[in-house]
């Protein structure tokens, strides 16, 4: 792989939860180095044409991308598509389903925290909200900072929104089956997400994979926004051990709020397979560089 490769494949605009616009993220992503870029909303795919218009304008390598919501082991995980038909019936039916469930979540979010003295957080999120379809709990969080309730959106994740705290609502989102099939489907890769993130004990963790593997899944993220660099080399020997290619991406949602920007990933692991490989007939290349 080229020293010069510098892929950053999960980031969010203002569709989902980002404060971004999709061409604001791809003047960014420029700026920042990166030469091969996907945005990946969550559970949303209504950015990608600005996104690939924006990427095509920067002279910048485009994957279409999308961050899906799932229940696994009673926690919620997420499984990143990238390269996928955009297009596909199966994919965009079963996205917009997962979008009718939030609805009904935040009120419920709202009213648990109206019952913990914050009155009018439903409300307040709205104001936060790009995609109506879209509110999320990091809406809510960031209401609850500008309220002055919390003083960033980490100290409200540890007081607020999460499970046995105020305003948390549990969800039951895609089965991991359905999200790996959906993607596929649609002729995208499949990826876990950021997996240090969701607790698993050893078994759990192992099933996971296990189960993400044999329903079609092909990466894992491993050098990531979301991890600590102790995890890279660990998610990198794991996703050895199960035949998985390493994947890579910021996770960036705002200047303010994340903890790594676009771009600024630093080397993968070395000695083990990239995801560049399956991707390659997928990118839609900028004009610069198309044959």
């Amino acid at each position: 792989m080229p020293k010069t490769f510098n892929a950053d494949l999960h980031c969010h605009s203002t569709f989902s939860d980002g404060t971004l616009s999709p061409a604001a993220l791809a003047e960014r992503a420029k700026r920042q180095g990166v030469t091969l870029w996907a945005l990946t909303d969550h559970d949303e795919t209504a950015g990608l044409a600005q996104a690939q218009a924006a990427a095509s304008a920067q002279s910048l390598d485009f994957l279409t991308g999308v961050e899906i919501s799932v229940s696994f082991a009673n926690a919620t995980v997420h499984i990143v598509g990238l390269g996928f038909d955009a297009q596909d019936p199966q994919l965009l039916e079963g996205l917009n389903s997962l979008r009718n469930n939030r609805g009904p979540r935040a009120q419920e979010m709202g009213r648990q925290l109206a019952a913990a003295g914050i009155p009018n957080a439903y409300e307040g999120a709205l104001k936060y909200v790009g995609n109506p379809a879209l509110i999320s709990r990091t809406h809510f969080a960031r209401y609850l900072v500008d309220a002055g309730i919390c003083k960033d959106t980490y100290e409200v994740f540890r007081h607020y929104l999460v499970e046995g705290k105020p305003g948390y609502a549990p969800q039951r989102w895609a089965s991991l089956q359905d999200a790996v099939r959906w993607i596929c489907g649609a002729q995208g890769v499949a990826v876990i997400a950021h997996p240090a993130r969701y607790g698993f004990t050893a078994n759990e963790e192992y099933a996971f994979f296990s189960s993400f593997k044999t329903y079609g899944g092909q990466a894992v993220e491993a050098v990531t926004g979301s991890h600590a660099p102790h995890e890279y080399l660990r998610y990198a020997n794991l996703a050895q051990e199960f035949g998985l290619s390493l994947s890579r991406g910021s996770d960036f949602h705002s200047p303010q709020e994340s903890k790594m920007d676009l771009g600024s990933l630093p080397s993968d692991p070395t000695g083990y397979a990239y995801i560049a490989d399956l991707l390659a007939p997928r990118i839609q290349r900028a004009p610069a560089q198309a044959a």
